[in-house]
């Protein structure tokens, strides 16, 4: 893992003095709200529907277990014991009092942690594949490429008062767990007929109330070149981007305006005389981030253990179906961490569950922790000897249930109980689907299926590419309910399509489950998934199930 050099402490330190005094003269009355917005959101700080919320980074979803250890204390100390993991493989800390925010960014910095770009308009958190460096289908880990990406794009003078925010992710791998294709720049690691591995640039994907899925910029990039040409596109952007309305400012709304051919022209006219200018220096830092990205050194041992286990518990097998992924060493497995035990808020992490996972990454995971984006952590590299130990220590905090891909491992964002911009309740709907259908004891026969739900337009829950998405809106001074059918964020996204009229509070809960019913009734077998069986039939038969005929007639 990455570990700061000097210029990064004194840097980050730097910021925390800023912020500090500009915090002071808030309190003192010096500043206005409106003249002080600017400097927190640069600092990660909101002001949301109770209180102030700090989102605090997790670069590409990276952890050691000093730092979960650190944000569990800042989760007792000042906030009310918990934090919220989101989609951007952030950590979010709702309570904290505008006093205190100075604190706990220096306890941040203390372990090399930060707040700072998870706001504002500029290059935001930069994410990645939750298995990186560790997946047994992976090219190459991307991890350091995404580190050279954040150092570079860490208050860039250029790209810090950009049209709108703008959004990077990364995978290593041809299975797509970090929806590139939805991102204002998604980075492929691909390799070319001579087998030497580079980039597939994918630019003007995103979410919110426009949803378009990236175009391909570059269908091969030297690695060498990555830096120069992603500046390029950034200069491109920041010159043919509309400034004159909020909503038509992202990439999306400049490569849908101009089309993909005017902007690769511009780009690769620019990336001529970018390239010439990096001189070689990012190619330097990048072998030595490289260095820091080492694999861990893995140990042989026997698990005849784990073998028992496997045959005499079958909670344990269950667990081991659902939530392990194949590692690329034969010994070790990737063990997913559920963070949404039925009815839980999706996403919440307590103080002990934090400290017990870092614990658990300190024993036997090689001291790594990864956030995914799907709002779960993620223990990278864990010798099979371990991992009935392991269940046993997450079974103790409710953190083993067997449920990851299933239908109540459901992306949602916090919604109308803390955000200010939420139009409907995100958190409950969740809670319900995920109670409802373990009641029914139907989780497991369904099979693999995302729900992905968000309060507003915004889409910060990733409802477009869900296989179920929920859209939570004000109609009237009432929530509504949108369902959106097919959608998908792997290598072969796609913009779910609306099924029909919204569903009021009290009747989406039924509405979903009408659409599983219908899936289960007309699958071809019980190995055809819900995203397939919709790929094969469309949407007109689960139209059927959610508005039948009679009943609209009645109405």
């Amino acid at each position: 893992m990455y570990s700061y050099n000097q210029f990064d402490k004194d840097f980050n330190q730097t910021r925390v003095n800023q912020f500090r005094q500009q915090v002071e003269r808030r309190i003192d009355g010096s500043l206005t709200e409106d003249e002080f917005k600017p400097l927190r959101l640069m600092n990660g700080l909101y002001l949301q529907l109770h209180a102030y919320m700090l989102r605090v980074a997790i670069p590409y979803g990276t952890l050691r277990s000093a730092q979960m250890d650190q944000l569990a204390m800042i989760a007792d100390k000042y906030d009310r014991g918990y934090g919220h993991f989101t989609t951007r493989q952030n950590i979010q800390f709702n309570w904290p009092t505008l006093n205190d925010v100075p604190d706990i960014l220096q306890d941040l910095a203390d372990v090399e942690m930060h707040a700072i770009q998870t706001s504002g308009n500029c290059i935001r958190n930069v994410t990645a594949d939750h298995f990186a460096g560790a997946s047994a289908d992976e090219i190459e880990d991307p991890r350091p490429t995404a580190e050279l990406l954040r150092q570079w794009s860490t208050d860039h003078p250029e790209f810090a008062f950009l049209g709108r925010k703008f959004k990077i992710a990364i995978t290593g791998a041809p299975n797509d767990r970090a929806v590139t294709k939805a991102h204002d720049i998604g980075l492929r690691m691909v390799r070319n007929d001579a087998g030497d591995a580079g980039y597939e640039v994918i630019v003007g994907g995103g979410l919110g109330r426009t949803p378009m899925i990236g175009k391909v910029l570059r269908d091969f990039l030297p690695r060498a070149d990555l830096l120069p040409y992603i500046e390029s596109v950034m200069q491109v952007y920041n010159v043919l981007g509309r400034r004159d309305n909020k909503y038509k400012a992202r990439i999306k709304i400049t490569v849908h305006e101009n089309g993909i051919e005017k902007i690769r022209e511009m780009v690769e006219e620019r990336f001529v005389l970018q390239r010439a200018a990096f001189g070689g220096f990012d190619q330097e830092l990048l072998t030595e981030l490289e260095a820091a990205f080492e694999p861990p050194v893995y140990i042989s041992a026997p698990f005849d253990d784990f073998n028992a286990a496997y045959r005499t518990d079958p909670a344990f097998r269950s667990f081991v179906d659902t939530n392990l992924s194949a590692h690329k060493n034969d010994q070790y497995s990737i063990v997913s961490i559920s963070i949404k035990k039925h009815g839980q808020t999706p996403g919440d992490a307590t103080s002990a569950q934090m400290r017990v996972m870092a614990d658990l990454a300190r024993k036997y995971g090689h001291d790594e922790l990864r956030i995914s984006h799907e709002q779960n952590v993620i223990l990278p590299h864990v010798h099979k000897s371990h991992l009935y130990t392991i269940y046993q220590a997450l079974k103790d905090v409710e953190l083993a249930t067997a449920n990851i891909g299933l239908i109540s491992d459901i992306i949602a964002c916090p919604g109308m109980d803390y955000c200010a911009l939420a139009t409907a309740r995100s958190i409950p709907i969740a809670q319900q689907i995920a109670t409802r259908f373990d009641e029914l004891k139907l989780e497991n026969d369904i099979g693999p299926l995302k729900i992905k739900i968000s309060g507003c337009i915004n889409a910060c829950g990733h409802h477009h590419v869900g296989h179920i998405g929920i859209l939570g809106l004000d109609r009237a001074g009432v929530e509504n309910y949108q369902i959106t059918l097919g959608g998908d964020g792997t290598q072969d996204a796609n913009i779910g399509e609306r099924a029909g009229p919204g569903f009021s509070y009290d009747d989406i809960i039924p509405a979903v489950e009408r659409i599983i019913v219908a899936y289960l009734d007309l699958r071809q077998d019980s190995t055809e998934t819900f995203l397939d069986a919709y790929k094969r039939m469309g949407v007109e038969p689960f139209k059927l199930a959610l508005y039948p005929p009679a009943k609209v007639a009645a109405e």
